[in-house]
């Protein structure tokens, strides 16, 4: 259509919800599509968060907040960062919005101009090329193979780095590995990133309760506090509360930076749901032991999961640190025949073919910057996992 806008040429829909919605029709057809995708906690919201929720409704907090999150919102926020990251910052210093996603786009489009550059590790989360397009910003792709544990070096950052970079991107536990960064690899990252004054860094730390380590969670402006100016940290209630629909994220960074975010929020959404902050303060600031829970549940998830994907034949995998995902190698299939008399020749190719043949919804790698892999999401059910990797087993036995 000739009247919509240049810019949209240059990004792609999400490949997990084009993938979401090719599964989705399957079962309408009467398949039975095991969706293993999408990258949402299969447990419900905590009753006393969802009460707090209610009682905002009764007591009428229906109104407008302030734009960048209620004070009382933004204060728990800075108490969560003291306590949990060792970041101390004031109210003023924090934003609240729709997700996590408006926060890093926010942040794109108050700092990028035309062709700065955002360095996105490789395999990166789907979103952040996309919105770093969609602010003039250009991306720069940086292999992170496995054998360096799917994590960023020094020396592959130092070599990225330009005078046009204007981002990096560390996301830690990783989207779509599970990889963490140890305090040692963060200060090592720091060390480099102290030589480039120009450069600031966004710290996805959105899976940060969903670890396996028992190490304490790291991130940068904590273990390079002479960073802390030029780094924007992220977090939200969506993945450990089990919150995905209630939209709300937050970051912590530089006054000059959140202050500009939050004037874009203002001429974009405004405040954030009233009811959805409500919520998110309760979760702040109430019990947090069912996070163990919750964890030691996608930890039994992640074991089983890996046990099953490593008997399959051509597959290999990992046991990720965190996140809720396997990237699971499927270089050993490429080159078969399908019963249909097609070769396998990309990790697209692979699954599709488990779409069709074993009726389970996974995603290729390409869509993360990294081939031959796929994703699948162990956020789900014991139940569903296991019959999933029964079929994927049964599956490639058919191929040649």
């Amino acid at each position: 259509m000739t009247y919509l806008a240049k810019r949209l040429s240059q990004i792609k829909p999400s490949p997990t919800l084009s993938l979401m919605k090719q599964a989705q029709e399957m079962r309408e057809r009467g398949l039975d599509v095991l969706i293993l995708a999408a990258g949402e906690p299969d447990f419900f919201t905590p009753d006393w968060i969802a009460t707090a929720a209610k009682g905002a409704i009764d007591a009428h907090k229906t109104k407008y907040t302030d734009v960048v999150g209620t004070p009382a919102l933004r204060k728990a926020v800075c108490e969560k960062f003291e306590k949990e990251n060792n970041l101390h910052y004031t109210p003023d210093e924090v934003i609240v919005s729709t997700g996590g996603k408006q926060v890093i786009f926010n942040a794109f489009l108050a700092t990028l101009d035309a062709g700065d550059e955002v360095i996105i590790p490789a395999p990166f989360w789907v979103s952040y090329p996309d919105m770093a397009l969609l602010a003039e910003g250009k991306p720069v792709f940086v292999s992170c193979p496995e054998e360096d544990g799917f994590k960023l070096t020094p020396k592959r950052l130092r070599d990225a780095i330009t005078p046009r970079t204007k981002w990096l991107v560390l996301n830690s536990p990783s989207n779509p590995t599970g990889a963490i960064y140890s305090k040692e690899e963060l200060i090592a990252l720091g060390q480099v990133l102290l030589e480039h004054p120009h450069v600031l860094t966004l710290c996805d730390d959105i899976y940060e309760h969903i670890q396996y380590t028992g190490r304490p969670f790291e991130t940068l402006a904590s273990v390079e506090p002479l960073l802390k100016d030029r780094v924007l940290t992220l977090n939200g209630v969506s993945k450990a509360y089990a919150m995905t629909g209630w939209r709300i994220g937050f970051a912590g960074g530089p006054l000059p930076l959140i202050k500009a975010m939050g004037m874009i929020q203002s001429q974009s959404t405004s405040n954030p749901c009233s009811i959805a902050q409500e919520a998110a303060l309760a979760a702040l600031s109430g019990p947090k032991e069912f996070l163990g829970d919750f964890r030691a549940s996608f930890q039994g998830r992640r074991d089983e999961t890996v046990r099953a994907i490593e008997a399959c034949d051509g597959l290999t995998c990992a046991a990720p640190e965190g996140a809720f995902y396997l990237y699971v190698g499927c270089k050993g299939l490429l080159g078969r025949t399908t019963p249909a008399g097609a070769t396998l020749q990309t990790d697209a190719q692979v699954c599709q073919y488990f779409l069709e043949e074993a009726l389970v919804a996974a995603v290729a790698g390409e869509a993360f910057g990294l081939s031959p892999y796929f994703r699948i999401s162990y956020a789900t059910d014991m139940k569903t996992l296991v019959e999933a990797c029964r079929r994927l087993a049964e599956a490639i036995k058919k191929l040649k």
